[in-house]
């Protein structure tokens, strides 16, 4: 009995305090029909449920997703904002995976290294995250590192995003025709329509949101913005945001009565429940930088009820900024995000790379975006004139395989006056340097760029074309760090990004018919003494397409079953069991 005690304690040990524990998730995605709007269609679901489940895990674990195939078309996972440390290829878009055809499934690997906070995921081919297929990440802080604030009473998750009651078969069909898209038939608020706030622009029989709290008690919300194209404004009738965390980074907190979020962005705010409770509360997220009077439709509207709220949200909705035709105010919201250096929790990668403003940059890349253009008869968006050819073969298996065209590294570091152009065109980036990246937005509307891989430092912002002389407006000393930044129409943002995530990274603008149409690219870093510690092998069940599709084994298809810590004593008592058994025959 000795020993079998001590057995059970062993197995405990090993299963529930490894060093970098395991998640398990299984997503079946698959069609369902649902009437978010009060028109039937059909949208994409994760396990049967839209918006899809929470992936919560914490800092340093690894996380498993079987991911299975249900649609009528191909499909890729990306997770975005999780840096995949080593490993870009888990990162689930198409110069780094293969897509996963239907009826088949892929199980993606991953460790959050050195990561905290709000995320989310979404299906990155086709135009699908149009239909949906998204959800939210939630990598919580390790118990032995504080947040820098009080713990909340609750964590509450809200999705929103412009929504089209097309398909996104039928939205591809729209651009591919020459067209853009035009303005969306409404917002959602997690998947569902607005509450009826106006009996004339939201029909009666409308799902909507509720979100239940109880009084004097502060919740933290992490709000995410997973729509198509368009910037939202998100507002609690009477009650302040208080903004703590951006994109898994701690802000220095401040208080907002509204706030901006544009496409692909994430943030958190507590909120204290401070109110009365004479009825409940209207939760706002209405399109930003428009013509509300036309655009008054593209509103969601969800309800905050007090457990003792004594009747319904009436009156008007709470009134969003006024700055819709002055946008230089609404800039102001950005440039105020400040980190808080002093919080405890992960910092930016690589360690020291928060003393951003005194590192020597070793590249500069200017990358001008423009309105879509034709290009050999067909609605093309570029960067620097290259709108991007998706690769039929993974950048890095080509690398490894020596597999020659497959795309090619001549990105031009700064806009050229030359014809645009479809090409394969990507950044060489070095390993260990320190980058520049200005985007400067000739667009008509606000762009969200997104860099998969790293969280880079928001150092300027500001309208006009950016020369040299605009460094000396940069914030070289508190700005934050993240994946997504806005870049403003006739404007420009500069990023900072410290070079040490050996892989192929995807930079792109997350507006989906921007990168749809072609306003995407890749950062292509390599260790030229790689020795296998700075960059992951391709995993076992690695997808080979284009000209390695020969190397492509057949397999079944197998699913990961769950297996966390706290349901880990059940197969504990099993060995235990058996372990009985074969001890009683000695």
């Amino acid at each position: 009995m000795a020993l079998l005690l001590l057995l059970h304690i062993a197995l405990l040990s090993t299963l529930c305090a490894a060093d970098d524990p395991y998640v398990f998730y299984d997503f079946k995605l698959s069609y369902i029909t649902i009437s978010p709007l009060g028109v039937p269609q059909r949208v994409i679901a994760v396990n049967g449920a839209f918006p899809g489940p929470v992936v919560n895990t914490t800092t340093n674990y690894n996380v498993v997703i079987n991911v299975h195939n249900q649609l009528d078309e191909n499909l890729l996972m990306t997770w975005s904002g999780i840096q995949m440390r080593r490993n870009s290829w888990q990162d689930g878009v198409l110069g780094t995976n293969c897509p996963i055809h239907p009826k088949r499934n892929f199980t993606y690997q991953f460790q959050v290294k050195d990561q905290i906070g709000s995320f989310i995921y979404f299906p990155s081919l086709n135009f699908q995250r149009a239909s949906g297929g998204f959800g939210p990440i939630v990598i919580n802080n390790r118990k032995i590192i504080a947040i820098p604030f009080a713990q909340p009473d609750g964590d509450i998750v809200v999705l929103v995003g412009d929504w089209y009651t097309k398909t996104n078969t039928a939205l591809r069909a729209t651009l591919d025709s020459g067209e853009e898209l035009g303005m969306p038939d409404g917002v959602l608020i997690n998947g569902k329509g607005p509450y009826r706030y106006n009996s004339t622009l939201v029909p009666d029989g409308i799902e909507y949101e509720t979100i239940n709290v109880d009084p004097g008690k502060t919740y933290r919300f992490r709000v995410h913005n997973v729509g198509v194209s368009t910037s939202l404004n998100f507002r609690i009738e009477g009650h302040n945001l208080l903004l703590v965390e951006t994109e898994g980074r701690y802000t220095m907190q401040q208080n907002f009565t509204s706030f901006d979020i544009h496409v692909g962005q994430s943030y958190s705010f507590l909120v204290t429940m401070d109110q009365n409770a004479t009825k409940d509360y209207y939760i706002v997220a209405s399109a930003r930088f428009v013509n509300e009077s036309v655009w008054e439709r593209v509103t969601g509207v969800a309800v905050l009820h007090y457990s003792n709220s004594k009747g319904p949200a009436t009156g008007p909705l709470p009134v969003a900024p006024s700055d819709v035709y002055n946008q230089w105010s609404a800039m102001n919201q950005p440039r105020a995000i400040r980190q808080n250096t002093t919080a405890s929790g992960a910092r930016p990668n690589p360690q020291g790379s928060f003393h951003y403003g005194s590192i020597n940059v070793t590249d500069t890349y200017v990358i001008r975006s423009l309105p879509p253009v034709r290009i050999d008869g067909k609605l093309r968006a570029t960067l620097n004139g290259i709108s991007f050819v998706e690769p039929d073969t993974l950048i890095r298996l080509a690398d490894l395989h020596n597999v020659k065209g497959a795309y090619k590294l001549d990105f031009p570091n700064k806009p050229l006056d030359r014809s645009p152009k479809m090409d394969r065109s990507i950044i060489n980036a070095t390993y260990k340097g320190f980058m520049e990246v200005i985007l400067q937005n000739n667009d008509t509307k606000i762009l969200s760029f997104h860099m998969d891989g790293y969280a880079f430092f928001v150092v300027g912002m500001d309208f006009g074309v950016w020369t040299e002389n605009s460094r000396s407006t940069y914030n070289k000393w508190d700005t934050i760090s993240r994946c997504t930044t806005e870049v403003y129409p006739g404007g420009w943002t500069a990023v900072l990004i410290s070079l040490d995530n050996v892989g192929v990274w995807n930079l792109r603008v997350e507006n989906l018919d921007r990168w749809y149409l072609g306003q995407e690219t890749y950062m292509r870093i390599v260790n030229p003494e790689e020795n296998g510690k700075t960059e992951m092998a391709p995993p076992d069940n690695v997808l080979y397409c284009g000209a390695l599709q020969s190397l492509q084994k057949e397999s079944e298809s197998s699913a990961a079953m769950p297996l966390h810590c706290d349901n880990s004593k059940l197969l504990l008592t099993l060995v235990i069991t058996v372990l009985a058994f074969i001890f009683s025959f000695r």
